[in-house]
């Protein structure tokens, strides 16, 4: 069995590495005050089980007194657009000078690499200015009263408004640009925010909490709960919230949609993303997009590419590339800069990674690279000869395994790609534009990427997928859009026409 190499001797310095751990003013965020007590609910590095921090175990009561909180100061303390503006573009520039802390953080209680961890700081500070610069989505427009027969002398116009108070749940594998994707457009359409980050991952969203305060956002408009007995029940049933902003599982969407009753949900459900190289793809191009779509942060990711499908005449060179590129990668510490895939957020989904790539096997899958874990590292794996049945095809994987499968004709692969319970992005390799164009009106997701693979976003795009990928979209500016509602104003001028009236007994104009 071919294998990458898991390295676990050559790590920095443990106690150096987290002296560069920042000490968070609390474990909860609750009717603004920092919450010191209960501190009992330890986040450990999964790499190695060190603590890296405790937070809050709340309980139900503690949800329920934060949105009422948020609820009263959403009556009483105005909070004007600009000065939500303004807050956000500050937290931006604040972002920018602390990096350094938040990527520590990120890679301290992730699976990401500290680069990994860098490139994410960026992306966040690029959601913030997104979102104060979405400020512009906040504007109305007149109503067509002149051109309706029920229009009389009436005029009118819409406004966009908040919708009230958001629930935001976020997942581990993005700990801090997720949370900004959801508080960020909440709080610039004006609402209040609840936010209930990973227990897994939650000093990220925490330490977001507190640099969004010391902005200007203020502290009746956001709260921020982690874990406890109750605590998902009671912030997605609460009367008070008025949309629910989820980023996880499907069956945690639908036990969410079934608690929540009435409620507006958004959700991104996560992809089982498939890439079509096609035989007149460049495949060395193709299968080195194809690795780094594959085994960035350990797979973890909703974006990543698990299933491959390669024209025939390609198949085998493509397959050797994609083995040497996956071979070359470096398993190990997430604080050396020389590693490119951490470990798993947990020695418990190692185990299920494992699982599933030995049912494959059992059923006659072939291994070309990978295939074996160590504690919570799980080599860069990948498979051929799978079966339709198997796991690692049918569901997502979450980490570090990408299956090859030839084809002969494209609407065969295209077939195929859309045989999944999920529609988030998928990719294409082709040099013909006329066909990538043709196959990508025929792939039921949310984007399809041409020469490159389904792991792309950008964080002004409608983000998003069609099936158990979600419903609605994220992006900044879509995410605004579905945390406010059109309200309309209409003033009714009376029969004869208010504005005429005003004039008294001036003479009408006349053309000279």
């Amino acid at each position: 069995m071919l294998s990458s190499t898991i390295v676990v001797d050559a790590r920095p310095e443990p106690e150096a590495r987290r002296s560069e751990t920042p000490v968070l003013p609390g474990g909860a965020f609750v009717e603004g005050q920092w919450q010191s007590a209960d501190l009992t609910l330890d986040v450990r590095d999964p790499e190695d089980g060190t603590l890296v921090g405790r937070v809050c175990t709340s309980t139900a009561q503690d949800v329920r007194r934060a949105i009422a909180h948020i609820h009263r100061h959403l009556q009483i303390e105005p909070w004007p657009l600009r000065s939500r503006r303004q807050a956000l573009e500050k937290a931006a520039l604040l972002l920018g000078e602390q990096s350094a802390r938040f990527a520590t953080i990120i890679a301290a209680e992730s699976s990401k690499t500290i680069t990994e961890a860098e490139r994410e700081v960026r992306r966040c500070i690029e959601t913030l200015r997104l979102s104060a610069a979405a400020s512009t989505e906040l504007s109305g427009s007149t109503l067509d009263f002149e051109d309706s027969l029920a229009s009389g002398h009436k005029i009118g116009w819409y406004s966009r408004k908040p919708v009230g108070i958001v629930a935001a749940i976020t997942p581990f594998n993005d700990p801090l640009n997720l949370v900004a994707h959801k508080l960020g457009p909440a709080l610039i359409a004006g609402n209040g925010v609840v936010l209930k980050p990973s227990e897994r991952t939650p000093l990220s969203g925490l330490a977001l909490v507190q640099l969004l305060l010391e902005a200007g956002v203020p502290s009746g408009r956001i709260a921020a709960i982690v874990s406890g007995p109750g605590v998902a029940e009671a912030l997605v049933t609460d009367e008070q919230i008025d949309l629910i902003s989820f980023t996880g599982g499907p069956r945690t969407a639908e036990r969410i949609a079934a608690a929540a009753g009435a409620k507006k949900i958004l959700s991104e459900l996560g992809g089982n993303n498939a890439t079509i190289v096609c035989a007149d793809a460049d495949p060395a191009a193709a299968a080195e997009a194809i690795v780094a779509g594959a085994f960035g942060v350990a797979g973890q990711n909703c974006l990543s590419v698990q299933r491959v499908y390669v024209q025939t005449s390609l198949f085998e060179r493509v397959l050797e590339e994609v083995t040497r590129g996956t071979q070359a990668l470096r398993t190990g510490p997430k604080f050396d800069r020389r590693t490119d895939v951490g470990p798993l957020i947990s020695e418990d989904e190692a185990r299920r990674v494992e699982d599933w790539v030995e049912e494959a096997l059992a059923a006659g899958a072939s291994v070309h690279a990978g295939g074996q874990r160590q504690g919570a590292f799980y080599e860069p794996t990948v498979l051929t000869d799978v079966p339709a049945q198997c796991r690692v095809l049918r569901d997502e994987v979450f980490g570090p395994v990408v299956t090859l499968m030839p084809f002969v004709e494209v609407s065969d692969a295209v077939h195929a790609a859309n045989d999944s319970e999920y529609g988030l992005q998928a990719g294409i390799f082709t040099q013909s534009m006329d066909l990538a164009l043709a196959m990508a009106e025929n792939l039921h997701v949310g984007a399809v990427v041409i020469n490159e693979t389904s792991d792309i976003r950008i964080d002004s795009m409608p983000f998003g997928g069609f099936k158990k990928s979600g419903v609605g979209r994220e992006g900044v500016r879509y995410a605004v859009h579905a945390m406010t509602e059109p309200k309309n104003t209409i003033v009714n001028l009376g029969e004869s026409g208010a504005p005429r009236q005003l004039l008294g007994g001036l003479p009408e104009r006349t053309t000279p």
